[in-house]
């Protein structure tokens, strides 16, 4: 087959997208609860990262930590926020024919509130709240997966034949299992760290869609 100038139109891609902190922002919803529980200062940093590292310094800091996370994942999630951009990606794979699915490493309820609620349907509901499910961007239930570990997480990813994955985690990438044929996206808008390794990084979901313009599709 000959294309224009050498190259396919639409290089075909199947693309898996992370859910927390990759394409849904907790920063805001993160940042109140802590701050009302009087386990970081007024003015401290928003970022997920910061306020983690603060509320672990606290005596029995692992803890609080894992409550602060249980409130976003279920009742604080229905004020989280669709990160700027995302949209406008899934929008760019439907045009040009590209599958998405999202894969996200949730286990059905929290360690800090075993008795609930259900952090799997609090996140499908906010999904359909978004606008994510409702057929427009092409995608519905049937295209999103949770599972209850990460090596599950990437066996899905490896059996729906992502060609892309992008995360905000290095620990998804880093693992021996994840397979070597999937181009490794690291979303990292907040990431002053030198760790590196065989994925790419970027700041904005913008760079994202730039970087398949011009690696998957031609015009």
């Amino acid at each position: 087959m000959e294309y224009p100038n050498g190259f396919p139109t639409h290089v075909p891609c199947v693309v898996g997208l992370d859910l927390d902190n990759t394409i849904v922002s907790y920063g805001n919803v993160l940042y109140r609860r802590a701050l009302s529980w009087g386990w970081i200062p007024s003015g401290a940093p928003m970022c997920k990262r910061a306020i983690r590292d603060r509320v672990r310094l606290l005596p029995d800091g692992e803890t609080k930590w894992q409550e602060l996370q249980a409130y976003i994942y279920g009742p604080g999630m229905r004020d989280a926020e669709l990160i700027g951009g995302v949209e406008a990606f899934i929008e760019a794979c439907r045009e040009r024919g590209a599958s998405i699915y999202i894969v996200s490493h949730k286990t059905q309820f929290a360690a800090a509130t075993p008795e609930g609620p259900d952090l799997r349907e609090t996140a499908l509901s906010w999904m359909k709240q978004c606008g994510l499910l409702d057929g427009r961007l092409g995608l519905t239930q049937r295209h999103v997966y949770f599972e209850s570990t990460r090596t599950g997480k990437i066996e899905r990813i490896r059996a729906l034949g992502c060609t892309h994955f992008v995360d905000d985690l290095v620990e998804t990438f880093s693992a021996p299992v994840f397979p070597a044929d999937v181009v490794k996206l690291l979303y990292a808008p907040d990431d002053d760290s030198s760790a590196s390794g065989d994925w790419l990084r970027f700041a904005s979901w913008e760079a994202i869609l730039e970087h398949f313009s011009r690696t998957c599709w031609y015009g």
